[in-house]
């Protein structure tokens, strides 16, 4: 058979032109789990920036401020090493993912086909039509009832766009800030205003026109299908030796013997590719615009019962099972990344378990060197930095030397408060008799104390003249 289709995508002419598809409305037991998961999942992504733990926020990424909520534990610019190391886990997460099961990501729990799937194309079912009113109505002229539909469809998705942008802000300035500045109105805010209307551009110009070519154009994602798939991933796969047979696909004719005929059992009716929303031909195997959404095995299994065929004659299969029959298995390939994926979590959980909630940095003055005092004292000047990752103020904060006897005396006031989710910045002294010193640069354990409590303990360097030495 002549591969011409791998030298071109479904959703551009020979010409180079956009081919637009309208699928069919899909239908079936996949496609009412699909449903399920993405209203879950729909709820889950408008209710996250509003749900609160301890006071914080479940989900925010305020790259501005810098302050990060990763279910409900903060996170801020000193623990960013947990974010990249959360990153590279969900990285490689999807990796194995996609090494066991293909590309199920995309069709189950994408926000683009989420979005697109079960929300714009829904309401573009409910104004427009299913696939032929659908194709009829782009084709008719601009009479009053195409002009209703198209502006009360072009005005429902820019409003469910605007929705999504408001959602997107809540996570990146906070559930509350956004609030406020709704209380507030769009006119004592023109500053975020006006962003929120791009972004709101930007969403709707994907949902309403740009649609599936986000997953084979845009998304690098379908491009990492040809590294990380192999002839063991389970996909959606096309049983091509029940559905060609010795002789081929053949249209159904009633009370005819395929099996005689030697004709498989796909009647080659091409529901499967009218339902695809990436305009795929699946029976030409694995491709990059397949996004898993098993569209087309729910559609398939309609005509196999209409026929009274087995159903699965398009299943989640791996190649290698369609033509070896070998069972799934786990390969050394998955648990390669099984160990890497545990060991990553492991030390993610270790260090979050190890992670204080006050962290302490106490740094010489830049350009400062010591001072001599009387009684061979020597002080030096240093910087002090506490954050506060709790929702509670910290009260009666000192400093206390724990590896040397010498003293600490404060700039301004001999205590102090960190508020909460906060942090307190200030410049103290640290004296010590020479004699105490071990050398020109003493290493320094100081223990920084909430009234008599111990919260958080942190090291600086102390410098001295060499003679003491």
């Amino acid at each position: 058979m002549e591969e011409n289709f791998r030298d071109s995508i479904g959703t551009i002419t020979e010409e180079g032109k956009r081919n637009w598809i309208f699928p069919k409305k899909p239908s079936g037991r996949y496609y009412d789990y699909r449903k399920y998961v993405s209203y879950f999942l729909l709820i889950f992504l408008i209710a996250a920036p509003f749900i609160k733990i301890q006071g914080h926020q479940f989900l925010l990424f305020n790259v501005l401020d810098r302050r990060f909520n990763i279910f409900g534990f903060p996170f801020w610019p000193q623990d960013f090493h947990l974010v990249v190391i959360s990153m590279i886990i969900g990285v490689i997460f999807i990796a194995l993912f996609t090494v066991a099961y293909g590309r199920i990501f995309c069709g189950w729990m994408c926000p683009q086909t989420i979005f697109l799937e079960m929300v714009f194309r829904r309401i573009e079912y409910w104004i427009d039509g299913d696939r032929g009113a659908q194709m009829r109505l782009k084709k008719a002229p601009w009479t009053n009832k195409k002009i209703r539909k198209r502006v009360l469809k072009w005005f429902i998705f820019f409003l469910i766009s605007f929705i999504i942008s408001n959602v997107f802000l809540a996570y990146l300035i906070g559930s509350d800030q956004l609030l406020a500045y709704i209380t507030d109105g769009p006119m004592a805010h023109m500053g975020t205003m006006i962003p929120l209307l791009i972004f709101t551009g930007v969403f709707y110009f994907i949902f309403a026109w740009f649609r599936e070519q986000v997953c084979i154009i845009a998304c690098p994602y379908g491009r990492l299908q040809g590294v990380l798939l192999d002839d063991k991933s389970i996909v959606v796969a096309y049983d091509h030796k029940r559905g060609e047979g010795e002789n081929g696909r053949k249209k159904f004719r009633k009370n005819e013997d395929r099996d005689a005929l030697g004709h498989g059992d796909c009647i080659d009716c091409f529901q499967c590719v009218h339902v695809c929303p990436t305009g795929i031909d699946i029976r030409n195997g694995t491709q990059l615009e397949c996004v898993n959404c098993t569209a087309c095995i729910d559609e398939c299994d309609h005509i196999m019962d209409s026929i009274n065929k087995p159903r699965g004659l398009i299943r989640y299969a791996s190649e290698d099972e369609i033509t070896n029959n070998n069972k799934f298995k786990f390969t050394a390939r998955m648990k390669g990344y099984t160990a890497v994926l545990v060991v990553l979590t492991g030390i993610l959980i270790g260090m979050l378990f190890m992670r204080n909630e006050v962290e302490a940095n106490v740094l010489r003055l830049p350009g400062q060197l010591y001072e001599r005092k009387d009684n061979n004292i020597i002080s030096n000047v240093y910087t002090y930095k506490l954050v506060n990752k709790t929702t509670k103020d910290i009260n009666d904060v000192t400093f206390k030397l724990l590896s040397h006897k010498g003293a600490i005396k404060m700039v301004s006031q001999d205590s102090f408060t960190v508020p909460a989710e906060n942090l307190a910045e200030g410049t103290l002294f640290i004296e010590i008799n020479a004699s105490a010193l071990t050398g020109d640069k003493d290493r320094l354990k100081i223990g920084v104390y909430s009234g008599d409590q111990l919260i958080e303990t942190t090291i600086t360097q102390f410098l001295a003249p060499r003679s003491y030495n």
